[in-house]
C-alpha cells in the first residue's frame, strides 16, 4: 500500500512544480510560497479533523513535536528556495535537480537513521545523479 501512495504523491508533486511555475509568472516567488503555505495549512487540518486525528494530538512528546517542527521548517526552506529556482529557471533542468533530494536523502537514511547500505541502493543513487547531470546539461 505504501507504494501506491508514494506514487500518487509522486504524481501530485510533479502536478505541483508545473502549477507553481505557470503561477509564478508575475508574482513574487517568496509570496506564491507563503500562499501555498497557507492553502497547505488549511487542507492538512481539513483532513486532520475530517478523519479524527486531532484526537492525538495529546500523544505527541516533545522529541516528536521538535523534530516534526524541525521537518516543517526544512520544508519551509525547500519551498522558498524551490519557488525562487522555478521562477528564474526552467521547469525542465529545475525539477531534476530537486528530485535529487532523493539521494541526499538516502545518504541521510543511512547516516541519520542506521539504515543499510547496499549495492542496490549505492547503485540506484549513482544512476539518479547522472540521470540528473543528464537532464540538466
Amino acid at each position: 500500500m505504501w507504494a501506491a501512495y508514494a506514487l500518487i504523491s509522486a504524481v501530485f508533486a510533479a502536478l505541483t512544480s508545473i502549477l507553481v511555475k505557470i503561477g509564478l509568472a508575475d508574482v513574487n516567488s517568496n509570496l506564491a510560497t507563503a500562499i501555498r503555505t497557507v492553502v497547505v495549512l488549511v487542507m492538512a487540518w481539513v483532513v486532520v479533523f475530517a478523519t479524527g486525528a486531532q484526537s492525538g494530538l495529546e500523544g505527541i512528546n516533545r522529541r516528536g513535536l521538535l523534530f516534526i517542527a524541525l521537518s516543517g521548517v526544512a520544508t519551509g526552506a525547500s519551498w522558498l528556495f524551490y519557488f525562487r529556482a522555478l521562477q528564474l529557471g526552467p521547469a525542465s533542468k529545475v525539477i531534476p535537480i530537486d528530485r535529487a533530494s532523493v539521494v541526499f536523502a538516502m545518504i541521510l537514511a543511512f547516516v541519520v537513521l542506521g539504515e543499510t547500505i547496499t549495492l542496490k541502493t549505492v547503485i540506484g543513487g549513482a544512476l539518479i545523479v547522472i540521470g540528473t547531470f543528464v537532464l540538466i546539461l
